[in-house]
């Protein structure tokens, strides 16, 4: 049975749809409202709040935690400065991608590593000669994502953080106005959604209070709370893979073709290969030379088609109002399998139909016309879907 976050006082009393899901064992709102629109535009042209707790966290510390890290993770997280977060996977021994996350690192022996699954029983395997500790904080800490164009005006207005001088994926520590006196925590320039955006860290005994901050001084700026829905359609717009849709762990996988390596997910960027040994390396040298067989790509699904397939039955253009993520067929122009999306959705912002895709790496080519099943009537039909540019939403104020 799902547990409350901290913030449960304050999402139940907003969550007027009473839709839920289970996030990580915690209770997540899905939409506050009965559609998640006010939330998507929220992330898009002011700022939404969302309760982001249920991620795992881990504390890695001790003398030899940035050598287990780089040890175990994808990058060799010790080249990391204090007070610099970065995006990473980490893999088996055959190079498979077990999980994505985060890891900052918040002192010289003290690192916070962010997972979408357990890894606490996965990291031991790997300490044998490392003097480091491992606290799971998923449960002591507390987090909100701040999201959206307004959300440095907020911060800016509510902490004592210069919020101009904080980089692209740099933290703080911070002091943040609330209602019985400021809190203390740490803000991060991080998030899910490919705008610009933050994310919050407090004590869990801190949380109503940080919320209660954020809110009274956001409502000058738009701010609204938001929840996984609408997160949901600005990751595919941002071309961010969610584990367990768009790939899945190795540690879950009974076939090997569930498998993903980092370079099929579009991750290669992540592996630093140029390093003394990590787990997963030399496979993963073997695949950088030979090539990955399958591409993560972001695909258009061309609108006329999709209304014209709609028309022959009589009936107006259907799409999920939010993301989808039952997959489905991606084939050449031959008709011959090729891939699979695995998510897709509907772009408030683009006008456009997207999917994110695993297909065959020499069909990955931008510009690409692929096809995609689409079913109407219970009648499957294919419709044209281009590969194009990942991100597909790409503010320059995202990094700015």
């Amino acid at each position: 049975m799902p547990i409350a976050s901290p913030f449960f006082p304050r999402t139940s009393e907003l969550c007027t749809s009473m839709r839920w899901k289970d996030w990580a064992g915690y209770y997540a709102v899905a939409s506050f409202d009965s559609g998640h629109d006010r939330e998507y535009y929220a992330f898009r042209h002011a700022a939404g709040l969302m309760d982001v707790t249920p991620l795992y966290k881990y504390e890695v510390t001790g003398k030899d935690a940035g050598l287990f890290l780089a040890r175990v993770m994808s990058k060799d997280v010790r080249k990391l400065d204090q007070g610099q977060v970065t995006y990473l996977c980490w893999c088996d021994e055959d190079g498979q991608v077990i999980d994505d996350g985060t890891v900052s690192r918040l002192d010289e022996d003290h690192y916070r590593v962010t997972a979408a699954e357990p890894s606490l029983a996965w990291f031991h395997k790997f300490t044998r000669g490392c003097d480091v500790q491992f606290e799971d904080s998923t449960a002591r800490i507390a987090a909100v994502s701040l999201q959206g164009p307004t959300s440095r005006d907020i911060l800016d207005a509510c902490s004592d953080a210069d919020m101009g001088a904080l980089g692209f994926f740099r933290f703080v520590r911070a002091k943040i106005d609330a209602p019985g006196g400021p809190v203390e925590g740490w803000i991060s320039r991080t998030g899910y959604t490919g705008d610009l955006g933050y994310e919050v860290w407090v004590d869990n005994d801190d949380a109503l209070a940080l919320w209660d901050g954020l809110m009274h001084t956001g409502a000058d700026y738009g701010i609204e709370p938001a929840a996984l829905d609408a997160l949901d359609v600005t990751r595919v717009e941002a071309g961010f893979i969610m584990n367990g849709v768009d790939y899945f762990s190795a540690n879950h996988c009974l076939i090997e073709r569930r498998k993903n390596s980092p370079y099929e997910l579009g991750l290669g960027w992540t592996v630093h290969l140029k390093r003394d040994d990590f787990v997963g390396r030399s496979a993963l040298v073997a695949e950088k030379e030979r090539g990955p067989a399958r591409r993560l790509v972001c695909l258009e699904v061309d609108w006329d088609e999709f209304e014209h397939v709609h028309d022959r039955y009589g009936l107006p253009p259907e799409i999920c109002t939010s993301a989808w993520r039952d997959g489905r067929p991606i084939y050449d122009a031959e008709g011959r399998w090729v891939g699979m999306a695995t998510s897709g959705a509907w772009s408030p912002t683009l006008k456009s139909n997207l999917a994110l895709a695993q297909v065959e790496a020499s069909h990955a080519a931008l510009g690409t016309r692929l096809q995609i099943e689409v079913t109407v009537e219970y009648e499957r039909h294919k419709v044209t879907a281009t590969v194009i540019r990942k991100p597909a939403f790409d503010p320059p104020r995202k990094r700015s």
